[in-house]
């Protein structure tokens, strides 16, 4: 049973945002510090990656642990509504695997952030290879 009426969670869902969300604003804002330049949500490129980075051919998406299903604590399958959410979430995932394929076969390297791993950005292995790549392009 939701604790909210139909009308109040119409609300609230209609505020969610697919793009420039927080953990990608952060993700965004430590790139930048770490002299990393990207474009914003390339619309050439299959599910329109967060953050873009040209000049080491790199998609990366930054994945909310609920909407994406990630498997940590921030990823429980609502109690009520089964029957809507649980084929919304499982379609989430399908989209993100094709997506990341296709990308791959266009020579990219995509990389998914989790929206959990941000509170420890330094320790997130990714976004240090990405920042190690992007430097050493630099150099080239």
């Amino acid at each position: 049973m939701d604790v909210f009426t139909k009308s109040a969670r119409s609300e609230i869902m209609k505020r969610i945002r697919s793009q420039n969300s927080k953990p990608e604003i952060k993700l965004r804002k430590y790139l930048y510090g770490m002299g990393v330049r990207y474009r914003l949500h390339n619309i050439k490129l299959p599910g329109r990656p967060d953050i873009c980075i040209g000049r080491i051919k790199t998609a990366v998406f930054v994945h909310g642990c609920f909407w994406h299903q990630h498997g940590c604590s921030r990823s429980n399958m609502p109690k009520s509504n089964i029957k809507y959410w649980k084929p919304k979430l499982e379609r989430n995932k399908e989209r993100d695997r094709e997506n990341l394929e296709s990308i791959y076969e266009l020579n990219w390297n995509p990389v998914v952030v989790w929206e959990c791993q941000l509170k420890d950005i330094e320790q997130i292995k990714e976004v240090d290879n990405i920042i190690k790549l992007y430097r050493k392009s630099m150099e080239a």
